[in-house]
């Protein structure tokens, strides 16, 4: 595991990570946020280890004693021109750029950084061991996760309230039936060879 003991010495430290990467549908949703030292919060992990109830519960803590937070996106079309990788990080820029506070150091769950005029580190796993990177994974997540179940009442039938766009044998099977809707992504193998 690295050493990651500096990170606590950091004041204004964001913790970005992005949500949605790998479903079929939807937006990928990014989050950055700045922790207070001083109104810890308990139970920060990565948002695919805590059952939805208890997310939900943290986003609003987070939400209520982080000294910033902030969401982005990149739209299906985004997804499709660019790739997924790249606009998972324009999501993340997005994000960062749009925190109330200027961060001194921004540190992103995975292998890769944004395009951010702020001294930045990638940390693999950082979700799992960073809080503001746990707290920016809780948040988009349940933002992410919201507004598929809203998709769920404008495209009903594909299950998205369940599966959230994820590539499901549901979600395969109602892609067969009843074809593609405007937020499927188009530049995914599994929508794809819907699309004649």
């Amino acid at each position: 595991m690295p050493d990651l003991s500096f990170l606590n010495h950091v004041e204004l430290l964001a913790g970005v990570d992005e949500v949605g990467r790998g479903p079929l549908a939807g937006p990928v949703v990014a989050a950055a946020v700045i922790l207070n030292p001083e109104k810890l919060i308990e139970g920060l992990n990565d948002s695919k280890k805590i059952n939805q109830k208890k997310r939900e519960q943290l986003s609003i803590e987070i939400k209520a004693n982080a000294l910033a937070w902030s969401l982005g996106r990149a739209e299906v079309e985004e997804i499709d021109e660019l790739n997924i990788l790249k606009a998972s990080l324009l999501a993340m820029k997005r994000a960062v750029e749009l925190l109330k506070i200027d961060p001194k150091m921004v540190v992103v769950d995975g292998q890769y950084t944004p395009d951010i005029d702020y001294e930045k580190i990638a940390i693999i796993k950082g979700d799992n061991l960073v809080p503001a990177i746990s707290a920016a994974s809780i948040i988009a997540k349940v933002a992410r996760d919201d507004e598929m179940i809203r998709f769920d009442e404008v495209y009903p039938g594909y299950g998205f309230s369940s599966h959230k766009g994820y590539p499901t044998k549901q979600h395969i099977e109602s892609l067969e039936k009843l074809g593609i809707t405007e937020i499927h992504r188009r530049s995914f193998a599994p929508v794809a060879k819907y699309l004649s």
